[in-house]
């Protein structure tokens, strides 16, 4: 019976959360060890991360050149304390657009690529077109921002504004 499950894992491509089977290019265990310790620590040196592969230098180095080349690390970045940089004040934002085509979602999405305030956003299903998350100073800096950037945006019909109250969990990285 495993053998048949496991055949029609590959056949499908679907993933058991029991099993480390990944229908993944050229991933094996050690360079995906590689991307679950960048997620905690990307500021390691080759040095350190072979160390914690059991690899040199080398061999470390040259998958991290691929892992990157194939795109699946995109970059390394700074996690920052918004609330440290007075920008603690989060916004959840669901957009509704008035009408919806192709031209017009181009529009809107390098519109919000271009605004700072937003830090998020999504294409969803359901009710509204996107979903944008936003960090302002406070509720004042987040009206003004409303009243003067987003509400300068042609295509926009409608947004449901959702403030975060506490932060239960903040994870950047993903299960792998």
């Amino acid at each position: 019976m495993q053998q048949e499950t496991e055949k029609s894992i590959r056949n499908t491509g679907r993933l058991r959360p029991d099993k480390e089977y990944y229908s993944m290019d050229t991933l094996d265990k050690t360079d995906l060890q590689i991307l679950r310790i960048l997620q905690e620590n990307a500021r390691l040196t080759t040095k350190e991360l072979a160390a914690q592969v059991n690899l040199s230098s080398t061999p470390v180095f040259e998958r991290l050149k691929r892992l990157e080349n194939k795109g699946y690390i995109k970059k390394y970045i700074a996690v920052l304390d918004a609330d440290k940089l007075n920008q603690g004040f989060v916004v959840f934002c669901s957009v509704k657009l008035r009408r919806l085509n192709r031209d017009i979602a181009t529009e809107f999405t390098e519109i919000i690529k271009k605004i700072p305030e937003v830090t998020e956003c999504y294409n969803i299903s359901g009710s509204s077109d996107y979903l944008l998350k936003i960090h302002a100073r406070n509720m004042k800096h987040y009206q003004e921002f409303i009243l003067n950037v987003l509400g300068t945006i042609d295509s926009l019909g409608s947004l449901e504004s959702m403030f975060v109250m506490d932060e239960i969990k903040q994870d950047y990285g993903i299960h792998i």
